[in-house]
């Protein structure tokens, strides 16, 4: 068995004196393991770092055997990443999610979605909305994904604002408003038209993350025994402490 393919690197784990087991979310071959003989060596450590993305080439006698990678890397961007708290919490972040997925089963949009992040990472808002969006992009490819286009209770399209905890669909203003406080604020960067990616507050990031946070608890990390990744919290704290000393960019 043999193949080829593009991979983001997730996570490494030291096995014996100098090898290394490997962990890639591949284009198409999913989140894929394997073994780096001397990927614990000095001259390949810097290359199997989280975040970085490489060719690799899998080898193995049998399909569900761990099996051999070869790796050279294509785009190293963990060095930039490691320079600032809200990127490493972020990318740790990403890995997590991305375990979420069945191992070898391919997810190329996840994969594609997972690689443009890591490219706009430098800022923290920026990084924040795409997080968010990537967290909504996990329900949705785990079967539970949220209605943010109409209305739960009219079937409106315009002038969404809430987010119903029960169902995970949005309201509108008018449907909405009786029951205002039992409803979770939607941000102004997820409704269709209102802002998209390029204007946010700090308490909108808060609420995206409220909204994402509730659902994949109820639906996929509680089922599993499971919380929300220390990652996950250290970056929303790392994201807002800068926001306390500085304005976040407005895009």
């Amino acid at each position: 068995m043999e193949w080829t393919d593009e991979g983001i690197v997730l996570g490494v784990r030291r096995h014996g004196e100098s090898s290394a087991i490997v962990e890639l979310m591949t284009r198409e071959h999913g989140r894929h393991l394997g073994l780096v003989r001397g990927g614990a060596s000095s001259r390949m450590r810097p290359l199997l770092q989280p975040g970085n993305s490489v060719t690799a080439v899998w080898r193995a006698r049998l399909d569900e055997h761990l099996g051999m990678y070869t790796v050279e890397g294509t785009k190293l961007r963990a060095a930039t990443l490691l320079a600032s708290s809200h990127a490493v919490y972020g990318v740790t972040h990403l890995a997590a999610l991305a375990r979420l997925l069945p191992e070898r089963d391919p997810h190329e949009e996840i994969y594609q979605m997972v690689q443009w992040i890591l490219d706009d990472f430098e800022d923290a808002g920026t990084a924040a909305v795409h997080l968010i969006r990537f967290e909504l992009a996990m329900l949705a490819e785990l079967g539970f994904g949220l209605d943010l286009q109409n209305c739960a209770a009219t079937g409106a399209t315009t002038d969404l604002v809430y987010v119903s905890p029960k169902s995970g669909g949005a309201v509108s203003r008018a449907a909405g408003e009786p029951w205002a406080d039992r409803l979770l604020p939607l941000p102004a960067f997820l409704r269709e038209g209102e802002g998209g990616s390029n204007s946010w507050s700090e308490q909108d990031l808060l609420d995206g993350f409220q909204i994402t946070g509730l659902f994949l608890l109820r639906h996929v990390l509680e089922p599993r025994g499971q919380g929300h990744s220390d990652a996950r919290d250290g970056f929303i704290n790392a994201v807002t402490r800068r926001r306390s000393r500085a304005a976040i960019p407005q895009g």
